[in-house]
């Protein structure tokens, strides 16, 4: 019996799972339940919200993908759990992946869930993106950056744009205050080297609220003084 989750995917965002991706989507809720029990890892802790707020959810982001990418870099600033980050590393099994967490709880849950699942090339970081951003091995290394409900808009372009290639994507997931937040960050966007390409509505069968991915294209470098210092783009983000 196929899960109603994983035809939701198909039907929703384009995404066709094979058996043993499905298997390891499986292990992954295992694993989240039997950590849930003994930490606060998730707050979302049921089986039917893990599948639609976390996985659904997460793969959502591939609307925003470029077609002809199948073995993206991946970066996912504040990936908690691992999402969406893990999720979108299943689906692009080839893709190399950084999983950015600075809980050391979560990043040994990610190391735990790696292994488990068998994914290769992943790399999980503790360090803060601001200095991940100013390292040659991860700066404007990126195909693709993510976030997920990491901070305001202004300092979640800081953090990502300077990991991302020029023509690659920064997408970061929003609630219903998508749009004036990206409103409010489009001179840091321009600032670091982006261009606001896009505002992707996202359907979340059953669940309450607007969901969108703010797609940010990267057009030409981040200037050399970009990320500030650990804490800076969170207290003084770049307004317009």
């Amino acid at each position: 019996m196929v899960l109603k989750w994983v035809e939701q995917a198909q039907s929703l965002f384009g995404v066709v799972l094979n058996e043993a991706q499905v298997a390891q989507f499986a292990d992954y809720e295992a694993m989240l339940m039997d950590w849930n029990a003994r930490f606060n890892l998730t707050a979302i802790r049921d089986l039917e919200g893990m599948r639609l707020k976390h996985f659904l959810d997460s793969l959502s982001c591939v609307m925003a993908f470029p077609s002809d990418l199948d073995e993206p870099n991946i970066i996912d600033v504040g990936t908690g759990a691992g999402f969406p980050g893990v999720p979108l590393k299943i689906v692009y099994p080839k893709s190399f992946l950084t999983l950015v967490e600075s809980i050391k709880k979560k990043a040994g849950f990610c190391g735990e869930l790696t292994r488990v699942l068998g994914l290769r090339r992943v790399l999980i970081s503790s360090e803060r993106a601001e200095t991940l951003g100013q390292d040659w091995e991860h700066r404007e290394f990126y195909d693709i950056a993510l976030a997920r409900a990491v901070a305001g808009m202004p300092t979640l372009v800081e953090y990502l744009l300077p990991l991302v290639k020029v023509g690659g994507r920064a997408i970061i997931q929003k609630g219903a205050s998508a749009k004036d937040e990206a409103d409010a960050a489009r001179n840091a966007i321009r600032l670091f080297g982006g261009k606001l390409h896009e505002i992707i509505p996202v359907e979340l069968p059953g669940v309450d609220g607007e969901r969108f991915l703010v797609l940010i294209e990267k057009i030409k470098p981040t200037p050399g003084e970009f990320p500030r210092a650990v804490g800076v783009p969170s207290k003084s983000p770049i307004l317009n």
